[in-house]
């Protein structure tokens, strides 16, 4: 299969599309940094709703880091497996996570707060999930503060990904616009794939807030 989208912002607009029957409710657009924020200011554009991030990050299994064992936030964190993985490790993990979301929190939030989540609808996105597991962790966290709804948006992921994210009891919906078969890389389905940088980032967040708010 060929590129599915030119670029970050021709997925989010993509998106936006199928999402219009959220205009006009009380939603809250949660980007995961940094690729997801060019899919999230489109869809924010669109429903004429706020934009944030998702600030958390993944544990890495310690015998394979790409494999995401739970995600932490600075308030909570979510493990899948207490059992087998050290006691130490966790608590290493999580004590570096936080001070890499504490210089992040820093970074995002010089001129503004988070957008509270409690009682909103919100719609989680990025630009494409691999194996699922860091966004299924990320919901998970986001699940504890207590919003109307949870809907995931995203451009592209496996079916297997996408059957495990509607599986979950916190997500109302997951809106995927394709799951090829042939999939390798959240990269190979789009022209133009750049590494997003926090600068760009926060413009981001910045410009559609500001247009919005």
């Amino acid at each position: 299969m060929g590129y599915l989208y030119e670029n970050r912002t021709d997925a989010g607009k993509q998106l936006a599309k199928q999402m219009i029957s959220y205009q006009g409710r009380d939603v809250v657009v949660l980007a995961i940094p940094r690729g997801g924020l060019p899919i999230g200011a489109e869809v924010a554009r669109i429903l004429k709703a706020p934009l944030d991030v998702a600030l958390s990050k993944k544990i890495g299994h310690p015998y394979n880091r790409e494999y995401a064992l739970g995600a932490v936030s600075l308030e909570s964190m979510v493990i899948s497996d207490t059992e087998t993985i050290p006691k130490a490790y966790i608590e290493e993990e999580t004590a570096r996570i936080r001070e890499t979301l504490r210089k992040r929190q820093d970074q995002y939030y010089k001129n503004r707060k988070p957008v509270p989540l409690r009682d909103k609808l919100v719609i989680v996105v990025d630009d494409g999930i691999a194996t699922g597991n860091t966004l299924m962790a990320t919901v998970q966290l986001v699940a504890k503060q207590s919003p109307a709804k949870i809907i995931v948006g995203i451009p592209v992921a496996p079916r297997q990904a996408v059957r495990m994210l509607d599986a979950l009891p916190e997500v109302d919906k997951v809106i995927c616009l394709a799951t090829p078969s042939d999939f390798r890389a959240v990269g190979q389905f789009y022209l133009h794939f750049y590494q997003v940088s926090d600068e760009e980032a926060i413009r981001i967040l910045d410009e559609v807030n500001s247009a919005i708010l």
